[in-house]
């Protein structure tokens, strides 16, 4: 089989299932690019991921690598637990904004503080996905959920917490950088900023995360084509893309 060929071809790490992933939902794309990489750096015999509860929570039924399932908020402190008992892993958690942002932010920003060798997914779609759709941290200011029925308001809930920004300014964090999976050209920009967490844990230069800009189409009550445009024109005027910390 010619490279061209077996690069048109799903990741040997990505089992050939149908998700339950709704149309137009960014997760199958990043789990994609997670096995990819794994593949890439040939450390699928080394990686372990921690899922979440949420919409990503089902990803270790989608990889071919070893998984632990987390309490809501917890998986970045099971990643840690992880890599201090087996330090020759490649241990990444797999979460999404209120995972991560709202119920596990103590354990994530000390987790980064400690500079713990652990590498976080995170999720970014505006809302609480699997539960309804609800007002998250990171939820647009005017952003209608089912929670903020109005919009959600900077006098009530402050602004949405900007996770890459926030990390950048912690002495031992390696790496960190905020992508998007609306396009072609950024989810090749992800996949290499995916690639870059990794190499840096594995380098053991320091704690590392990728914040991706992902769709939830259901939620947003959008078609799939609409939202990939939302993301684009609401989220990315919000979230800036880059790299914010590259050691």
């Amino acid at each position: 089989m010619s490279r061209a060929t077996r690069d048109m071809l799903p990741p040997y790490s990505l089992k050939e299932m149908a998700t339950h992933y709704c149309p137009g939902c960014s997760h199958g794309i990043v789990q994609r690019l997670i096995a990819e990489v794994a593949e890439d750096l040939n450390i699928t015999k080394r990686i372990v991921g921690v899922a979440p509860v949420g919409c990503g929570g089902w990803i270790y039924r989608y990889l071919n690598f070893d998984f632990l399932a987390g309490a809501h908020g917890r998986a970045s402190a099971i990643a840690c637990g992880v890599k201090h008992a087996l330090p020759g892993k490649v241990v990444f958690s797999y979460q999404g904004d209120g995972d991560l942002i709202a119920i596990g932010w103590s354990e994530v920003f000390h987790a980064a503080a400690r500079g713990e060798l652990i590498t976080i997914i995170f999720i970014n779609n505006a809302v609480y996905g699997m539960t309804g759709g609800q007002y998250a941290p990171t939820t647009l200011v005017k952003q209608k959920t089912t929670t903020t029925p109005e919009g959600r308001s900077v006098e009530i809930y402050g602004y949405p917490i900007r996770f890459t920004e926030v990390m950048s300014q912690l002495p031992k964090v390696s790496y960190v950088a905020r992508v998007a999976v609306n396009s072609p050209k950024n989810i090749i920009k992800a996949k290499k900023a995916i690639k870059n967490a990794f190499v840096h844990q594995i380098e053991t230069k320091g704690f590392s995360a990728v914040e991706i800009l992902s769709t939830c189409p259901t939620n947003w009550g959008l078609t799939p084509e609409k939202s990939l445009k939302w993301v684009e024109e609401n989220m990315m005027a919000y979230y800036a893309l880059g790299e914010f910390v590259h050691d």
